[in-house]
Formats: C-alpha cells, structure tokens, sequence
C-alpha cells in the first residue's frame, strides 16, 4: 500500500509531512509491519504464565542485591 501525498501550491513542508503521517497512521500500514516484526511462536497460556513468575523473581533479586549493595 503506497501512500501518495501531493503538495499543494501554498502548502508548507511541514504540513506536507504532518498530513502523509496521519495517512500512514489510519491507513495501519506501520502497524501491520511492526507485527510482523514482534511475531512470536504461539505458546500455551501455563508456558507464559511461568516464564512472567521468573522474569519477576529475577527482576526482584536484582533490586534486592542492588539495595543490599552487593551488585
């Protein structure tokens, strides 16, 4: 999907830019792309829900070291 955008005869740039922005935003093109770039492998909800419990015990051990002054 090419977004054409046509600068009129007393139209400054920045207005030029503002507007092909705003096309790009509602047209979800960005949004599409940035998907596909965050796609992941499906997996199953106890899988997520494990892998979050050890990402905050670790983020959680860290603070403490970090208040503890040991790291």
């Amino acid at each position: 999907m090419i977004q054409v955008t046509r600068k009129d005869n007393n139209e400054a740039n920045e207005n030029l830019i503002r507007r092909f922005n705003r096309k790009v935003l509602q047209s979800g093109v960005l949004s599409a792309a940035k998907a596909t770039q965050r796609f992941s492998k499906p997996i199953s909800k106890v899988e997520r829900r494990n892998k979050a419990i050890i990402r905050r015990s670790r983020k959680s051990d860290k603070l403490l070291k970090t208040r503890l002054g040991l790291r």
